[in-house]
């Protein structure tokens, strides 16, 4: 089984068996062990994988790190372990204490879904405060499986990883600063933006009337991406010719803006708004597009007829490592995707299913 297979399938069981893990030994054993076998660690060799490693700090003696992985009988990388219903970042100074301490140039705290990778960028021999690189074991994405690829045990190579370990810190970063700055973007980011496209002054009024048309314009460009793909997508089908113009930009941003209120919890991806248009594509001969709303919510995407929660067409599970679409027909029926394009093979569904509300 391939690599990135065995993480999505690892990925599955913990899914339906979360519930049932209530501690932290029950994390180890369940989730944190069977993703370093992933690795190629053989998790029962204390040569190999050490539990229980001993980190002295400072007066403190015998102060012991979770797990130890080991090459050539020193510590590579220190995994400190939580339970899978713990929140990780009030446990980060226990790791940063541990790794000042030996010779290890990598940690990694974890509880078992999410996997957070240290190192030491800013200063040698002092762990970083934030992570180079997090894994989420419900959120698997392609690009992060090859990244931690490098970290099995065949391949592991830590100048390797430490050249592309910066890249990624900051790549990380500049996304959540992006993220920032589609929800409220500053001035300081508005002003930059008129330095190339405002010949006149940016006074402090100059920047507020058009910190509103910079939000617009971030958002309308990155729906004008989704909607690229998506007609290549249509364009590369033979699913009823569809050769549908995409005119939905405005629409979707009116969208976002009505449901604003949400997005500090709810976050609405580039997969869903896809599958939102894909929908209104499939559907435009048999109910006006206008007609056809989305609703996020933390569980998953809704696709309603008028705005009303009770017609709801399908809803798109796509928070976690296995998406689906459930149909909202007599039997609730559920269909196991992997790519966002894979829908337009289900506009028959779309059709049944919207005509009981029409």
């Amino acid at each position: 089984m391939e690599f990135a297979d065995q993480i999505r399938a690892l990925a599955k069981r913990v899914q339906k068996m979360k519930d049932s893990i209530l501690t932290e030994e029950a994390t180890k054993t369940s989730v944190i062990m069977p993703f370093f076998q992933a690795l190629n660690y053989d998790v029962f060799n204390p040569e190999e994988f050490l539990p229980e490693f001993t980190a002295d700090v400072g007066i403190k003696k015998g102060e012991k790190v979770d797990y130890a992985i080991m090459q050539n009988k020193k510590p590579m990388i220190l995994i400190e372990a939580k339970s899978i219903t713990e929140i990780l970042t009030k446990h980060d100074s226990q790791l940063f204490r541990y790794f000042g301490t030996t010779v290890a140039k990598f940690a990694i705290l974890t509880n078992g879904i999410i996997y957070r990778f240290y190192t030491d960028l800013e200063e040698q021999n002092k762990m970083d405060v934030t992570p180079f690189f997090e894994f989420n074991l419900f959120d698997i994405r392609e690009h992060q499986i090859a990244e931690l690829v490098k970290f099995k045990k065949d391949i592991f190579d830590v100048e390797s990883i430490n050249t592309t370990a910066s890249e990624l810190k900051y790549t990380i970063e500049i996304k959540r600063f992006l993220k920032e700055q589609w929800e409220s973007p500053t001035d300081d980011f508005v002003s930059a933006i008129l330095s190339d496209v405002y010949p006149g002054k940016k006074t402090r009024q100059i920047i507020e009337k058009f910190n509103g048309i910079v939000k617009r314009s971030f958002k309308e460009f990155v729906n004008d991406i989704l909607n690229d793909k998506l007609q290549t997508a249509l364009a590369n089908t033979n699913s009823d010719q569809l050769n549908s113009e995409v005119a939905v930009t405005h629409e979707i941003v009116t969208d976002i803006e009505n449901n604003k209120e949400n997005l500090s919890e709810i976050v609405t991806t580039e997969e869903e708004l896809e599958g939102y248009i894909t929908a209104r594509i499939l559907l435009k001969d048999i109910i006006a597009p206008e007609r056809i709303n989305y609703r996020d919510n933390l569980s998953y995407f809704n696709i309603l007829v008028d705005n009303s929660i009770r017609k709801w067409i399908c809803r798109l599970h796509f928070n976690g490592a296995n998406k689906y679409i459930q149909f909202n027909d007599d039997d609730k029926t559920m269909i196991g995707i992997k790519d966002i394009s894979e829908l337009i093979s289900y506009k028959e569904q779309f059709v049944q299913t919207v005509k009981r509300f029409i």
